[in-house]
């Protein structure tokens, strides 16, 4: 494997490792419906502001989110919102594995 594609091969990873966590997984959806705050996601999940601030960042860090100040808070939007094609694939497996399951029982 030549150094461009080891290269690409891990950005991919990046993304998909920061996507490896429920709640991530949760915030990615929630911004599919329009820029928020993280004081709107600490209100309607079970996490405290800095837990929800961490996995912003690891989104962030990946560029999977983007942000703008306004005020005194910090509003997040999906910098690329094709990355839920990505989910309806991920979807697709699961269905696909549970039929595999059933077929075995």
């Amino acid at each position: 494997m030549d150094n461009h594609r080891k290269q690409l091969y891990e950005a991919r990873a990046k993304i998909i490792k920061a996507m490896a966590h429920p709640t991530r997984l949760w915030i990615i959806d929630e911004l599919y419906y329009g820029e928020k705050c993280v004081c709107e996601f600490v209100d309607r999940i079970d996490a405290d502001f800095s837990t929800i601030s961490k996995h912003l960042l690891v989104l962030k860090n990946a560029g999977i989110v983007d942000f703008e100040k306004k005020g005194k808070q910090v509003y997040y939007r999906l910098k690329v919102p094709c990355i839920l094609q990505f989910m309806g694939c991920v979807e697709a497996v699961i269905k696909s594995e549970s039929k595999t399951i059933q077929k075995k029982i």
